[in-house]
Order: C-alpha cells, then structure tokens, then sequence
C-alpha cells in the first residue's frame, strides 16, 4: 500500500447503530468508494455538520459522498454537492487517497466552488456548514478520523492544497 493508501478507522463513528448494544450482523463484502470534496475559499476549507438522519450524525467532514455505480468520481463529487449543499462544483483534481477502517475507499478531490454558486445546506443530509481553517479543524469535536488523517497527510506534504498549504522555506545557516 503505498503512502497516499493507506487504512484509516472510522470506528469511533460508525459503531453499532441498531440501538440494540450488539454488533451488528455481518453483511455480505461490498465494494464501496466514495468522493470527498475539498474546497478553498480565502485561506479556509468548506466542512459539514452531518445531519442527525444520517450515517455519523452531528459529525464534522468535508462534504461528498458515495459514488454510484456507473459514476467516475468527479461525477459523484458534483452529485452530491448538489445534494448536500444546492451547488455546482467543478472537480479539479484528485489530491489523494485513502481506505477507512471499513473498507470505503475515498477519492479526496480539489474542487471549485464557481463565486455566484450559495451555499444551502439540504437538512435531510447536512446539519450546517462553515468555512475553517486547518488549525480550526484539527481542533474540532466530532471530526471523522478520515478527516483528520488527510489533514495529517496535507501538514506531512503528500500534496499541495494553493492557498492553504504554507511552503517552508529550507533554513539557512548563517553562520
């Protein structure tokens, strides 16, 4: 598995959700992927609230979702940020990969939110949004652990986000 693939646990998230307080039964293996929406606006990252109704409720995440079958990921991308959020977006490029814990592959993309797209936030899927930095984010409760290991993976520079990722300067000795 390469460094931009690599397994992640969402387990703290997706735990029994039948209310029951056992494991759920095993399900037949699936194929799942999903596509992750990273968006820049003025130094900051578009992030959702998940509404109470869905998979994870009141967690925080880039917006995106699962891809369906016959959809590339850029398709899915624009899909579901019309869902989610009423926009168009134009995906721009694929920053990274990764694999949760439940084996759902993630497509993390770069994409373009055009400037007279509003944002509205569907409520059967999205509680809120808000635009924050990454030094914000690292800080939140409630931030699926997917989202923290891509911050992770962007503050160890496995790929550049312009106007986010700060470049360092080599250091010189003066001496």
């Amino acid at each position: 598995m390469s460094k931009r693939e690599h397994k992640i646990s969402e387990a703290a998230v997706h735990g029994d959700s039948s209310g029951s307080g056992s494991s759920p039964a095993p399900r037949r293996a699936q194929h799942r992927r999903g596509a992750v929406a990273v968006i820049v606006r003025e130094q900051k990252l578009l992030l959702i609230q998940r509404a109470p109704t869905v998979v994870a409720p009141g967690a925080y995440c880039f917006p995106g979702g699962g891809i369906e079958a016959g959809e590339t990921e850029p398709q899915a991308l624009v899909r579901e940020l019309c869902e989610e959020l009423a926009v168009r977006v134009v995906p721009r490029e694929r920053l990274w990969r990764s694999v949760t814990a439940w084996g759902v592959e993630l497509a993390w993309w770069l994409a373009e939110l055009p400037a007279e797209e509003r944002l509205v936030a569907n409520p059967a899927e999205v509680a809120r949004f808000q635009w924050m930095t990454v030094s914000q984010m690292r800080r939140l409760d409630g931030l699926l652990s997917s989202n923290h290991a891509f911050l992770a993976a962007l503050a160890a520079g496995e790929f550049v986000i312009q106007g986010i990722t700060e470049r360092r300067r080599p250091r010189v000795d003066c001496d």
